[in-house]
């Protein structure tokens, strides 16, 4: 009996221990679904040939302050984007901030090719 006791404990602490561990991290799986349905929308496109309303999001964004991204998607930005600290709670905002911490920056945009620079045929008059 004091042995199954033991092993109770021993596995109980073992799991607490394990617990406090990942308490710390941010979960960069749900970071990544709360990006996808929250800012998604505005900050990646969703065809290739499609634009984006908001700028590319990376580990570059904001200077690469979590404290601040963390801040500016709680409270947003007036008349360019809503805060979010009512839909989202701080650990998922911190999540997402994790999860944006893991992107790169994208490459910087081409021009788009005109008439005359994509090879279109020009008048000869």
């Amino acid at each position: 009996m004091i042995r199954k006791a033991g092993f109770i404990l021993l596995a109980v602490g073992a799991a607490n221990a394990a617990f406090a561990q990942g308490a710390g991290k941010p979960d960069l799986v749900s970071g990544r679904q709360n990006f996808e349905q929250s800012c998604g929308v505005c900050h990646t496109k969703p065809l290739i040939t499609s634009g984006r309303f908001g700028p590319a999001l990376s580990k570059a964004s904001l200077g690469g302050q979590a404290d601040v991204m963390a801040e500016v998607i709680g409270t947003g930005i007036p008349l360019r984007m809503p805060g979010f600290k009512h839909h989202l709670s701080q650990e998922q905002i911190r999540a997402v901030v994790a999860y944006i911490q893991t992107l790169d920056p994208p490459p910087p945009e081409t021009a788009k090719p005109t008439a005359r620079t994509s090879g279109e045929r020009r008048d000869a008059n």
